[in-house]
Order: C-alpha cells, then sequence, then structure tokens
C-alpha cells in the first residue's frame, strides 16, 4: 500500500479556482564581479509583492535557486526573510519553495514544522512518498534539484532500472502520477534542465555543458509543470514553463530578455507573463572612447549596469574616470591592452582601477587571459624593463 505525504494546509472553501504565481532563481547574494546585487534583489521581491497584491495570487511557487550560494550571506539570509515575511504575513499568501542546485537543501529546509504554521512549504530534498499539498482545486507536488544517486537510494528495489538522470526524474514523476488526485489539476514545482531549454551566460553549469538535461516526456501527464534552473523565461510545451531569473545576472542574452513571473490561472490553465521593472537595466556599449565619452544613450541606460567596449585607445586611469563620470555603474570595460596593439583585455572596473595602480597585475592578467598561462618569472622581468623604460622615456 503506498502512502503520500500531504504538507498541513489549511484549504479554501471547496474546489476553488487559484491563482499561481510562478518565479525561481533568485539567486540571492549574487554579485556582478565586485558589484552587490542586494539593492535589486530587494527591489524585485518588492515588485513580486506588487504583483501578489494586484492580482490576487492565492499562492507564490518558488522552482529553486532562492540563494547563490550554498553557504550564504547574511545579507542574502536577510533578503530571504524579508521576502518571506512580506508574502506569508504581510500579504497572507502561501508559499511553496524547492532547494535548487545552488541551494543547500538542509538549510533552505530547517524549522519545516514551524515555517508550515506561517504558510511556509519548504522542501529540501526528495522524499520517498511523494510530498504534494491540495489547495483549492490544484495538487501540487514539490520535487527539489535531484541526481541518479538521490533516487536510487529512495528506491533501491528500482535501481536496475535507473541508469541516468532522466530515469531518476522518470522514476519520481512516475510515483506522483500514483497518487494523482482524481478531479484536481496537477501541478509539480521542480528544478531541472530540460532537452532544447535556451541557456543565457548566467546559467553557469548549463551553459558549458556540465549540467545533463532530460526529455519534457518524463512529466507527461502533469497539467502544469513550473520549472527553476534556466533564466531566459520559456515555454517547453504548452503544460511545461520556465520562469526565467526575475532580474538579469550577465551581459549579452539576459539584456534582451523580458524578465518576470509567470500568472497560472487553476480554471483554463492559462499562463500570463507579467513583466518585472527593474531597478537598472543591463546594457553592453561599443564605441570608440570619444563615442562612449559623449554619452549619446538613454537616461536609464547610462545609469544603468553597463559593459564598455572602447574601440579606439587603451583605458587608463584618466579615460576610466571620465567614463565613470557618464556611466557611474560601469561594471565591465573592454579595451586594449596598451596603444598600437589591437589585442583587447576585459576587465571589471574594479580590477582596471587596481591594476592602474599596480601595472604588473594588468600584464598578469594578459598571460592568464591571451596566452592561458601564468607569467614566468623571465616575462615578469622583460615587463619590468619596458615599464621602466617606459617611465624613463615619459620623464
Amino acid at each position: 500500500m503506498r502512502f503520500i505525504t500531504f504538507m498541513p494546509i489549511v484549504r479554501r472553501e471547496g474546489d476553488s479556482i487559484m491563482i499561481f504565481l510562478h518565479t525561481s532563481d533568485w539567486h540571492l547574494g549574487a554579485a556582478a564581479g565586485e558589484k552587490d546585487l542586494i539593492e535589486d534583489q530587494r527591489f524585485f521581491i518588492d515588485e513580486i509583492c506588487r504583483i501578489v497584491r494586484e492580482k490576487n495570487v492565492d499562492a507564490v511557487l518558488i522552482a529553486g535557486d532562492v540563494y547563490d550560494r550554498s553557504v550564504p550571506s547574511g545579507a542574502a539570509i536577510g533578503l530571504y526573510d524579508y521576502a518571506m515575511d512580506r508574502l506569508c504575513r504581510e500579504l497572507g499568501v502561501k508559499v511553496f519553495t524547492i532547494a535548487g542546485n545552488h541551494d543547500s537543501a538542509e538549510r533552505l529546509a530547517s524549522c519545516g514544522s514551524l515555517l508550515n504554521k506561517a504558510g511556509l512549504y519548504v522542501l529540501g530534498a526528495a522524499r520517498r512518498e511523494p510530498t504534494s499539498v491540495m489547495l483549492g482545486n490544484a495538487q501540487v507536488f514539490l520535487l527539489p534539484w535531484i541526481t541518479e544517486e538521490k533516487i536510487k537510494s529512495l528506491y533501491p528495489e528500482e535501481q536496475s532500472q535507473i541508469q541516468s538522470l532522466t530515469d531518476a526524474y522518470r522514476a519520481a514523476a512516475d510515483h506522483m502520477r500514483e497518487v494523482f488526485a482524481p478531479g484536481k489539476r496537477h501541478i509539480v514545482l521542480t528544478h531541472a534542465f530540460l532537452t532544447n531549454a535556451e541557456t543565457s551566460t548566467s546559467d553557469r553549469a548549463a551553459e558549458i555543458g556540465f549540467a545533463a538535461q532530460v526529455p519534457a516526456s518524463v512529466f507527461d501527464g502533469f497539467d502544469y509543470v513550473a520549472l527553476g534552473h534556466i533564466h531566459k523565461p520559456q515555454s517547453v510545451n504548452a503544460a511545461i514553463r520556465y520562469s526565467g531569473s526575475p532580474m538579469p545576472y550577465s551581459f549579452g542574452k539576459e539584456e534582451r530578455q523580458t524578465k518576470g513571473v509567470v500568472l497560472l490561472d487553476t480554471e483554463t490553465m492559462s499562463q500570463e507573463l507579467v513583466p518585472l521593472r527593474q531597478l537598472h537595466c543591463w546594457s553592453t556599449l561599443t564605441g570608440t572612447c570619444e563615442e562612449l565619452l559623449a554619452g549619446d544613450f538613454p537616461e536609464e541606460v547610462k545609469k544603468g549596469y553597463v559593459r564598455l567596449n572602447v574601440t579606439d585607445t587603451a583605458v587608463g586611469l584618466e579615460t576610466l574616470s571620465r567614463l565613470r563620470e557618464v556611466y557611474p555603474q560601469a561594471l565591465i570595460v573592454s579595451g586594449k591592452t596598451y596603444e598600437g596593439d589591437d589585442t583587447t583585455i576585459t576587465l571589471t572596473m574594479e580590477e582596471l582601477e587596481q591594476m592602474e595602480e599596480n601595472p604588473e597585475e594588468i600584464f598578469r592578467s594578459f598571460c592568464r587571459e591571451e596566452l592561458g598561462q601564468e607569467a614566468t618569472d623571465h616575462f615578469l622581468e622583460l615587463f619590468r624593463d619596458a615599464v621602466r623604460f617606459a617611465e624613463e622615456e615619459a620623464v
């Protein structure tokens, strides 16, 4: 006889239609180079709370990667507490959260029974018996980030059938399908890399091929799959969706993405991507030094986070200072390593400032980035001779 684990929850009257807000990949505590993003993250949390109030949301689904690191900073933990206090206490909605690959399952799910009383339901690690929540006309399953080994340990009698990550997800989904409640909308909140999902630069493991992919077919039979892990909001098929991250975490692809949250209506199962306003926009600007200093861009771009590609000159301390006046939140600058050379180097503003004071660091960084090796003692001595010669010529 199979049992299903139900989290205690006060149900609404009857089989009410529910409005779910689906979000994921908050990465609380993340930074862009040396730039702390806590205020940007507080801003998107307030934006989510605004949408919860305006759209009469009943429950929030957070599909993993709440934190950027398994051991989050005090500021990141404080921001998570702030978000849960606003959602659960101030707005009175239920919040369902699972651990992603960036989270510590144990830390995220600590004090679970106490949190349940406040309307916060967290599952850090998958369990043998499917974890399900009945809310209105929906049955919501929680499936955190899993590995093949984890599912084998939960179902040792099925080890011979579980030979890949795809097999592991299919086994977990099969056990959930066995306990589908009749007449309900069956929703699963999970964190996975599905085949054909489009990644962004900030999808670190996925972007460079470290993350194994699983086919969407493992979730056949579910009415909605609320996914986390990939930062670009996208639909895999009519029933499977990534909400994407609520803000950009890299330049390039993410600059052009509309960041938001997904609203799900359990009567029609219709989905709507609701855009989130951003505290700062992210932009890559390319041009000559004078073109960039002219600042012929919208004010929100100049005051936002920018990556500057300087095409015609080396970027020294004086140029850096002038660029800072136009782009106070510039995070990255690409420019020539020195005048008369076409080789470019990409550095954060902090690295540039540090290296202007210590030119040897520029050379070490050049060797690492362009030559793929550390500077040898012989190279360093030649560089020091060149610096001494340049200083003598400048006198």
